[in-house]
């Protein structure tokens, strides 16, 4: 299975939340992604939203907030499949591992597996950031490219925990919608290692 991915793509929940950036997105993936040695793993987005704001508001404990986000996870991995011509939805390593033979682009849902394995802290520090970079490094993915918009550049492009969450030799690389032009390059496994950095920053 190690062999079969050669990245991971983790597309942001925040996207539905800017106007045509979904489907700017979806479109991009469809072109360009079938075909490749790759995955999409969700983000949570307003589905984690409404997660966090039910934690403030009636104290729901840190276990229950992290498993209700990561099947925020799975209601975001439903609609993108919904909206990817040919992208299957999978729940496993053999689902996924089929896909990929099949020459199709599959999206994970990660619930089923991440619960299984329960590889990270229950903390709002961890989002679906450190999780798919935990999802690339189990796979032994190559690379880990984040789709997301940057809407402050004063602001951290990932979460608290990714650094630690990354697995040593992964090269990872964000891109927003408006820089999708890039996506087939980023996608190209041939390209040498090293050709691939983490956008700092500012």
């Amino acid at each position: 299975m190690s062999a079969a991915v050669a990245t991971v793509i983790k597309v942001g929940g925040a996207l539905l939340g800017q106007a045509g950036s979904f489907e700017l997105v979806t479109n991009s993936l469809t072109a360009f992604a079938h075909g490749r040695r790759a995955v999409v793993v969700p983000g949570g987005g307003p589905f984690a939203n409404a997660v966090r704001e039910m934690f403030r508001r009636i104290k729901i404990s840190d276990d229950a907030a992290h498993w209700m986000a990561v099947l925020g996870m799975d209601q975001y991995a439903h609609a993108l499949a919904d909206r990817m011509a040919g992208a299957p939805l999978v729940t496993d390593r053999a689902e996924l591992e089929h896909a990929l033979a099949a020459g199709k682009l599959p999206i994970l849902a990660p619930y089923r597996w991440l619960h299984a394995a329960d590889p990270l802290p229950h903390s709002w520090e961890v989002t679906s950031d450190s999780l798919s970079a935990w999802i690339a490094g189990s796979l032994g993915a190559k690379r880990l490219l984040l789709i997301k918009p940057v809407r402050d550049k004063r602001a951290s492009l990932v979460d608290g925990y990714f650094a630690r969450a990354l697995p040593k030799g992964l090269e990872t690389m964000v891109l927003t919608p408006h820089e999708l032009d890039r996506l087939g390059a980023a996608l190209d496994e041939s390209r040498p290692p090293g050709a691939w950095r983490l956008v700092s920053e500012g």
